[in-house]
């Protein structure tokens, strides 16, 4: 007999029951960034900082012409703050006049546990943790999971998303991809909640085994009856995927083979079973995914004998997660292991339309924590990643290729592609302040010149195969690539996550999602691009490449936003746009455009910040509306919005909620998203009274009532808005916020190949 959920004794998690300074409950933190704010951040080089170099920049800038430096210095200003430009014209040239037409909803509070939208959509699950993917797979259970189950079910923890069309052909550009009736659904799975996961019942072992299962990645078919449409997934299909840490990856580039990769499993050096935290991501102009293994440090344990370990926040001390408990190679202690480490911390290229081809582990984009990569080509058709180490004080790094994008369907042309990451040319970010140093003081007022802004320069660490740092050779370069960094003079960024180029103009932005550490005792002062102390809101970094070619090594930038809610902190800035006409927002993290050229910002971070729930917000990028930031969605209590996918031909929008309810334990779950089933209500196969990590789909409100078999679901207004089983009256203060679900399990549905 299955027991209620409500019964369950709590599973014990030495967890200490308090939230986070940075901006999560303390059990994420554990189990996502190994605690990475209650230690020392890792970069302890001694880098200069942009209050060190702003006054040799404004010396420079005025040696090298006074009339057409101060020019240029206006243009950048003007631009900065919104100026309508002289033609009126915008400067994208995407967008068809669809759009994503909505009233900005008001923000939520942090308790509240609801999926809020604009009035006129809905919003509806594609899938969600432990729905069936694979042969075999049988309907969640919670009460009877096991590794196996968990190895044939969408995984956990969904952080980077993207929904491709069934056939490669037609991903036309990277904001204009053709979603037909048939697509391909792609995410990550970063990381674990097992306090919210798992009852007692479960004996450690087991647990930590469906954990493993439950990280990596998923590939999985959609349907829909037209486009503009809800998606529902197929359950069994072709290109239905797990990847997970048993999986087999394939390493190549320049490290590839290397003795500081060779481990007594592996003493070829090219093979890594599995992928660990991977976050953020993007999909290539030739229809691959690259994925970000970010906080790899908290699963692996080093004998610490290499000081360099340190660099990457690995310790000689037990994980939280206890992997090494099971397999010795997680842990460096054990004889012919000492390399694990090093095999994790890459950027993972997937092919999502051939289910049998090994994902590959790229060396040659550097080994550190990365949020994800993005790319975008070259006029000459090289392929250029831009990526951020998700750390205190890291950096901001570029990929460009040796060779040269195919284009053409052909198997030829895209199996060429598809090894353009494997050698080119990599550099790291200087960036230079306009700015005198007396006017940065750490309250982020806005300098004398109007703008945050300055120039940069790329710093190369491998050039034709060869390393530019001195005294480590190019496989050291590529493995122990924040130390070449440190090495180089690199610039420290209060958390550079997504890096994300615009498809239309080129510019790169850059989510710096917060530091709180930022002029806090012996910590870097702020400066120009950091122009707050103890940042807990976080920015946007603009970068444009001179010239427009993305292949530069100089270039300029600005601050896009300096975020936060405007009410109740006057450091805020929107490029100009007036503050109090402004969503409030805080900690942006990921990064996307829409068709029409705008940015859209998913937030991490709000609710310990603002107060606020997490959300997707779209900014203006040009004329007079600058700056301009308007909040879309509002994902449920204590969650994060990640990987958001913006489809103007369809209008729709689509996002992962990863780790909703984390504050939360088996016996007092905090959120129940998204099956939000009464407590009085039976639990149907398939369904949990429970937080699910969740891909969301939103769509127009009328765009499915010709199908009304589809399952609208209840209203919005029986959410709760507290702990336990929908205490203390209602939540869900969106407008038009319906849930259409489109799981319809069948008691006792086992699914066969």
């Amino acid at each position: 007999m299955t027991i209620a959920p409500e019964s369950r004794p709590q599973l014990p998690v030495t967890v200490a029951p308090h939230y986070a300074r940075g901006k999560r409950a303390a059990a994420t933190c554990r189990y996502k960034c190994a605690d990475a704010c209650a230690h020392p951040a890792p970069n302890l080089s001694a880098n200069e900082y942009f209050r060190d170099v702003a006054s040799r920049a404004l010396s420079r800038r005025v040696m090298l012409g006074g009339v057409a430096a101060a020019a240029a210095a206006v243009v950048v200003g003007a631009e900065v703050l919104g100026a309508e430009p002289a033609t009126a014209a915008p400067m994208h040239s995407g967008g068809r006049g669809r759009g994503l037409a909505f009233g900005a909803i008001d923000p939520q509070p942090m308790a509240i546990d609801d999926f809020v939208v604009p009035e006129g959509y809905e919003w509806s699950p594609i899938i969600r943790w432990g729905d069936p993917i694979l042969p075999g797979g049988r309907a969640f259970d919670p009460a009877r999971q096991t590794p196996e189950q968990q190895a044939r079910q969408f995984g956990y923890n969904c952080d980077y998303l993207d929904i491709l069309p069934e056939d490669p052909k037609h991903i036309t550009s990277m904001v204009e991809t053709r979603r037909g009736k048939r697509g391909v659904l792609v995410s990550n799975h970063e990381y674990t909640n097992p306090q919210i996961m798992f009852d007692a019942s479960y004996d450690a072992a087991t647990r930590r085994a469906i954990e493993r299962a439950a990280h990596g990645m998923s590939v999985v078919e959609l349907r829909r009856d037209r486009p503009g449409t809800p998606w529902e997934y197929d359950r069994i299909a072709r290109l239905n995927r797990r990847i997970h840490i048993g999986s087999e990856f394939v390493v190549d580039g320049p490290a590839a083979g290397h003795d500081l990769l060779k481990t007594v499993d592996d003493p070829t050096g090219r093979k890594v079973l599995g992928t660990l935290n991977n976050c953020a991501g993007g999909t290539t102009p030739w229809g691959t995914i690259v994925s970000g293994e970010e906080n790899f440090h908290g699963y692996l344990r080093v004998d610490g004998s290499d000081p360099r370990d340190a660099r990457y926040g690995l310790r000689n001390s037990p994980t939280g997660y206890g992997w090494e408990l099971d397999e010795p190679r997680f842990d460096g202690n054990n004889p012919g292991f000492e390399n694990e480490n090093h095999r994790f911390g890459w950027v993972v290229e997937l092919d999502p339309y051939d289910p049998d081809a090994a994902p590959v582990k790229h060396t040659a984009l550097g080994r550190f924590k990365h949020e994800g990569a993005n790319v975008i080509l070259s006029d000459d058709d090289r392929a250029v990643v831009y990526m951020g180490d998700d750390e205190r004080f890291d950096y901001v790094y570029k990929f460009v290729s040796t060779g040269r994008m195919r284009h053409g369907n052909s198997r030829w042309a895209r199996e060429h592609n598809k090894t353009l990451l494997s050698s080119g040319d990599l550099y790291v970010a200087r960036f230079t302040g306009d700015s005198p140093a007396s006017e940065i003081d750490g309250s982020g007022a806005v300098p004398s010149d109007g703008a945050f802004d300055g120039t940069g320069e790329w710093l190369p660490l491998v050039l034709d195969g060869e390393s530019q740092v001195e005294g480590m050779s190019l496989e050291e370069v590529l493995v122990f690539t924040r130390l070449a960094g440190d090495a180089v003079g690199a610039t420290k960024m209060d958390r550079p996550e997504d890096v994300e180029p615009n498809p239309f103009t080129g510019r790169v932005y850059v989510a710096c999602t917060n530091n709180s550490n930022r002029g806090v005792g012996s910590n870097a002062a702020a400066d120009e691009a950091n122009p707050r102390g103890s940042n807990r809101d976080g920015h946007i970094v603009e970068i444009i490449e001179d010239g427009g070619d993305q292949t530069a090594t100089t270039f300029t930038w600005n601050l896009l936003l300096v975020a936060g809610d405007p009410e109740v902190n006057d450091s805020t800035y929107f490029s100009g746009y007036p503050a109090e006409k402004v969503s409030p927002i805080s900690c942006p993290d990921n990064l996307a455009f829409d068709a029409d050229g705008n940015l859209w910002i998913s937030t991490d971070g709000q609710p310990s910040a603002i107060q606020k729930c997490d959300g997707l917000f779209k900014v203006t990028l040009d004329g007079r509306r600058r700056g301009r930031v308007e909040q879309f969605l509002s994902v449920p209590r204590r969650a994060e919005t990640c990987g958001p996918v913006l489809d103007v031909r369809d209008s729709m929008a689509y996002v992962n909620v990863q780790h909703p309810g984390d504050d939360g334990s088996w016996d007092t779950q905090t959120s129940y998203f998204p099956d939000y089933l009464d407590a009085d209500e039976d639990v149907p196969a398939g369904a949990w009274r429970g937080p699910r990590p969740s891909t969301i789909q939103v769509y127009l409100a009328d765009v499915d009532d010709e199908h009304p078999g589809r399952g609208k679901g209840k209203g919005r207004d029986d959410r709760h808005d507290g702990p336990g089983p929908f205490p203390g009256g209602r939540g869900g203060q969106g407008r038009g916020s319906r849930n259409r679900s489109s799981f319809r399990p069948e008691a006792g549905e086992q699914f066969r190949g």
